[in-house]
């Protein structure tokens, strides 16, 4: 064996060595040992789940709060074809006019899911959460400036524009403790 490789072979151990004791150094005093703090959340305040669910994941009900008849019956016919679970459909039970495109109504349970559905609508879907609603069905209210859902591509795109859903007011992640 050369002098230069017995040069190099002694460099190169003495550098593991180095590295060895640094790390164990790095380990003995570290200050971030134990337990990382977890927010709490507050009493009384609603575990908003923010997963976003695939459609047919989604539990909707469709409801038509416009002069047209049978809407609600298409529109839950189109939500089917892609794959989301409709429970109802029929005319709004709170017989409140939408004049927008539609009206999402969502309790803590449904946050993620109504993201999606937002994607669907364009964001042009006003959202309703309600803390004290139980449940994840999510109900879709039709109003008088609905057009159409959106496709596929529009729905992955609006849905990347909307970005990660937000947690409503009085509300903390439902993985918090």
């Amino acid at each position: 064996m050369t002098f230069a490789r017995v040069r190099a072979l002694v460099v190169v151990g003495l550098l593991v060595v180095c590295a060895l004791v640094f790390v164990v150094v790095a380990m003995t005093r570290d200050t971030q040992r134990g337990e990382a703090p977890v927010a709490k959340c507050p009493d009384g305040w609603a575990r908003a789940d923010l997963a976003l669910r695939q459609e047919k994941d989604i539990k909707i009900n469709v409801y038509n709060a416009t002069d047209t008849p049978n809407l609600a019956n298409s529109v839950g016919a189109d939500f089917a074809n892609r794959k989301f679970q409709v429970k109802k459909k029929g005319n709004d039970p709170a017989k409140k006019g939408v004049a927008g495109v539609a009206v999402l109504r969502y309790g803590p349970k449904g946050v993620g899911s109504a993201q999606v559905l937002q994607a669907y609508f364009l964001r042009e879907a006003d959202p309703e959460y309600d803390p004290k609603r139980e449940g994840d069905v999510i109900d879709v209210v039709i109003g008088d400036q609905f057009k159409q859902l959106a496709t596929t591509t529009e729905k992955n795109q609006a849905l990347v524009e909307l970005g990660s859903p937000l947690l409503p007011p009085q509300s903390c992640a439902a993985d918090a403790a």
